[in-house]
């Protein structure tokens, strides 16, 4: 799953493609935190992710650069400042693909253990929901029979049709975009399988919508709200006390 994420960054001259240049981008300390900064789906600016990563606006600029150069990143301006933003979902994927095989980091505060817990709990993964509630989710629309795995990729049945089409998504639209549709992906943190892709993306979106799930912070961390809780627990049989 890495490298296929990996190729679509193509670098070299003989028509294969070079991971080594991705790879090399994401594996510099301050890079990677800048990449998993901007995997919560927004937009920073520079100043926000110096101080996020503890570097100097200097440093960051450097690094920036670089990213944007080897198209990670993509920079919108923004009245007088520039916004940086992941250039792609794959860029997403490709984290969340590494995280699976990355160690663990030494947890040493307990603020450091209480953020650690949340992004095991509830996270997304770019736009898409991750974590033992991402997980859940998926796990409670396959039990109803509203999405079934095959060959690596989720489908939707026909009685998820009417499901979803009834939670307010069009589905047809998803389907005629450039982004996969339902793409499984394992969970670096659960190491099951989450829904990702561009239906994966709608079902998040729509319950921040709702008011079924909040951010906690600036991070990647989510929670799940009480009018949530009753929601997904009614409508899809997830009983969840995130």
């Amino acid at each position: 799953m890495i490298t296929e994420v990996l190729t679509r960054y193509r670098r070299c001259m003989d028509g294969d493609v070079d991971v080594a240049a991705a790879a090399g981008l994401i594996g510099e300390r301050t890079r990677a935190a800048f990449l998993l900064a901007l995997s919560a789906a927004e937009a920073l600016p520079a100043s926000e992710l110096a101080a996020r990563a503890e570097v100097s606006a200097p440093t960051a600029s450097a690094h920036l650069a670089k990213l944007v150069d080897g198209g990670l990143v993509a920079a919108e301006p923004r009245g007088r400042h520039r916004y940086f933003r992941l250039a792609d979902p794959a860029v997403a994927d490709a984290l969340e693909a590494l995280s699976v095989i990355a160690p663990t980091r030494p947890v040493r505060s307990l603020r450091e253990a209480d953020r650690a817990a949340g992004i095991r709990a509830a996270r997304t993964c770019y736009d898409h929901l991750a974590g033992r509630l991402g997980v859940g989710l998926t796990e409670a629309l396959e039990q109803r029979a509203l999405i079934a795995r095959r060959n690596g990729e989720f489908v939707v049945t026909e009685r998820g049709e009417r499901e979803l089409d009834r939670l307010g998504l069009d589905l047809e639209s998803l389907r005629r975009g450039r982004r996969a549709f339902a793409r499984a992906c394992l969970d670096w943190s659960e190491r099951r399988y989450h829904l990702a892709g561009a239906l994966g993306a709608a079902i998040a979106g729509r319950c921040f919508e709702l008011g079924w799930i909040e951010r906690r912070g600036n991070g990647r961390a989510v929670a799940v709200t009480s009018a949530g809780q009753a929601e997904l627990q009614r409508r899809f049989g997830l009983d969840s006390d995130l």
